[in-house]
């Protein structure tokens, strides 16, 4: 059987990321931005959350990166007419150009899709300039568990749980103590990690499923199970589900 591997659809997560764009409001006022900074955005995807960050920096401006080409080229449609550099790449492989440290770090839903917490937080310390901050929430531990049961519950279903038989897990949700002791390694100082519950009832939840929680699942099947895959995930979750989504906050300096 040939697996096929997915980019994520960009379009349709700029439609569907309300969510999104909610959690990114406190995570940007823990920035303590002044306007005229340099800010990394770690995982900037479509851009909808990079243009919030860009109000808020009225005389500076970001360097936004993201891992997908399919985000990167909808980002930089986006924020065409934006003080932005938008660039794709690993965050776990960042390199800044020669004297291009940035004054503060910003991610929003971007760190559990990293895989290596060490390399991510050693290669965001050597992009912050000394007295830089990082603010993030990402996925942390326990992140949408009963979403996965479901998904689990409907291959077997479909007769297709062999599929996900010994599947190397595509994301990371950290707990904040781990988190802490990572990011000190790292470099940082005035650590920060705690969990936050964030129950979420998404507006297109079939949608929304499909593009942001379900995509590494869909990968794993033939094209033709991925829409009875689908209708099997919705039957267990309902028609309106309430996702049990767990944020991992993250404070930290560079000193």
């Amino acid at each position: 059987m040939s697996l096929v591997a997915t980019d994520w659809n960009a379009d349709t997560y700029h439609r569907v990321s309300g969510p999104q764009v909610t959690w990114s409001a406190e995570v940007l006022d823990r920035l303590r931005l002044r306007g005229d900074e340099t800010v990394l955005d770690a995982g900037c995807g479509s851009g909808r959350v990079t243009r919030l960050l860009l109000d808020r920096l009225p005389a500076g401006r970001v360097i936004a990166v993201d891992a997908s080409p399919d985000m990167v080229a909808r980002a930089r449609v986006e924020l065409a007419d934006e003080p932005v550099d938008v660039r794709q790449a690993d965050l776990a492989m960042l390199r800044l150009k020669p004297g291009e440290q940035v004054d503060g770090v910003f991610s929003n839903a971007t760190f559990h899709w990293v895989l290596d917490h060490d390399a991510l937080f050693a290669s965001l310390a050597g992009a912050v300039r000394p007295g830089g901050r990082l603010s993030a929430q990402c996925g942390g531990a326990g992140n949408v568990a009963a979403v996965h049961v479901a998904a689990l519950d409907a291959a077997t279903d479909l007769g297709v749980a062999e599929r996900f038989v010994g599947w190397p897990a595509p994301w990371n949700f950290a707990g904040p103590d781990v988190t802490e002791e990572r990011l000190c390694a790292a470099g940082f100082d005035e650590v920060c990690c705690w969990l936050q519950a964030w129950p979420l009832t998404p507006d297109e939840p079939r949608d929304f499923l499909q593009t942001v929680v379900l995509r590494p699942h869909l990968d794993r099947l033939e094209a033709a199970d991925r829409e009875r895959f689908l209708d099997a995930v919705m039957a267990h979750l309902g028609e309106r589900p309430v996702l049990d989504y767990v944020r991992l906050n993250i404070v930290a300096r560079r000193p």
